[in-house]
């Protein structure tokens, strides 16, 4: 099968749509298929390396972080692909390369498949305050976006939800994005472990609430500062240890500071993602309040390392977190100071709910994945073959 994906986003290495795409594509030339990817270049200029088509573009990094717009839709590699006749098109974003898509299918026949990553409701806050006029942009422009698509991808039933709740009447798929579990299978020694926490300040009997991803306002890392703060006052051994960067960084770093915590919080900044399941194993609790996330990558990468979760309760885990078996759910502060005190108190259980999170791990395998989406192509394509009568 010839498959075209199209994408705004491919060379980013810190981008959960950046990390989904090269999945698929590494599973989709396992199984034989002809696959090639049309995205957007970092540079004013257009090229093509191997089956990756860029294309020339700009920067619009003041709406979000690597963020670009091309400068055209018309270009002779983008012909070359009409020319190739791709047998099912699948776009991964909603703005500009889906007119890319569009386009293509439009003069092929081509169908398109699309997976909707984003809940964008959680994002428009950056464009305005007012909640009611952000959903009915999201609403409005999800709807008009999606229209020609033949079948639209979901990770979570959260996401399908909020689809249907937008008035969107295309077919829906629900497939759970599948991650790479080789790197995070890897384990550092207990010697490592040891040495790298002493080299961030960790004491060795230190207990460490971890959280990795990207600082930005929706992670609600804030409630997670304040509800840390209280947790101190009745354990004085904790460390809160916060992996990456964005733009809310300076603000959590205040947050500390008036809470007179400081000393328990460590900003280690953007780590590299060849190291990112070291960093996991730093920690001895994954903990996150974020209700953006329509599936959570870093959930399952950190039930991937081994560790227990505790987090604000949420559609996107239900298949991740199994209450008291591998973490817990929590709606407010008193079950968020429940769960954490149990969890202090039992050692042996964050062993026993370390495997069982590697266990529940197991099941996002990206090779499941692409198994899902292979039989979505293969939907699309029949019924584009199926004649109307």
């Amino acid at each position: 099968m010839k498959i075209l994906i199209t994408t705004d986003l491919f060379t980013t290495e810190t981008n959960g749509v950046v990390t989904s795409v090269k999945n698929l594509w590494n599973e989709l030339k396992k199984k034989g298929h002809d696959v090639r990817i049309l995205t957007l270049s970092d540079k004013m200029h257009s090229h093509k390396d191997g089956a990756i088509y860029y294309i020339r573009s700009v920067p619009l990094g003041v709406i979000y972080p690597d963020v670009r717009m091309p400068i055209s839709y018309r270009h002779h590699l983008i012909q070359e692909l009409i020319d190739w006749k791709p047998d099912v098109i699948h776009s991964q974003c909603e703005f500009f390369s889906l007119q890319f898509a569009l386009r293509i299918s439009k003069l092929t026949g081509t169908p398109i498949v699309h997976t909707y990553h984003t809940l964008y409701e959680q994002y428009v806050r950056y464009i305005t305050p007012s909640k009611r006029l952000g959903k009915f942009i999201v609403r409005t422009v999800s709807r008009r976006r999606l229209k020609r698509v033949e079948r639209v991808v979901v990770p979570t039933h959260k996401v399908e939800d909020a689809l249907l709740s937008y008035g969107l009447h295309n077919p829906i798929n629900v497939v759970p994005t599948g991650i790479s579990l080789e790197q995070h299978k890897k384990r550092i020694s207990p010697e490592k472990r040891l040495i790298k926490r002493q080299a961030l300040g960790i004491a060795e009997d230190d207990l460490v609430l971890l959280n990795l991803g990207r600082l930005g306002n929706e992670k609600n890392l804030n409630e997670l500062m304040d509800y840390f703060a209280e947790a101190l006052k009745h354990y004085n051994h904790l460390i809160f240890l916060i992996v990456g960067d964005g733009p809310a960084k300076e603000d959590l770093e205040k947050q500390a500071d008036e809470l007179g915590i400081s000393k328990h919080v460590i900003f280690t900044g953007m780590v590299s993602p060849s190291e990112v399941q070291d960093y996991y194993q730093l920690g001895d609790i994954f903990v996150s309040a974020s209700t953006s996330e329509t599936q959570g990558l870093t959930y399952v990468e950190a039930a991937a390392n081994g560790l227990p979760l505790l987090c604000r309760k949420d559609l996107c885990l239900k298949d991740v977190i199994m209450q008291s078996e591998n973490g817990y759910q929590y709606t407010n502060i008193e079950e968020f100071l429940t769960a954490l005190d149990a969890i202090i108190k039992h050692p042996q259980w964050r062993v026993t709910a370390g495997k069982r999170s590697e266990e529940i791990a197991a099941t996002f395998d990206k090779s499941t994945f692409g198994d899902a989406i292979e039989a979505v192509y293969e939907m699309v394509t029949e019924d584009n073959l199926t004649p109307v009568e």
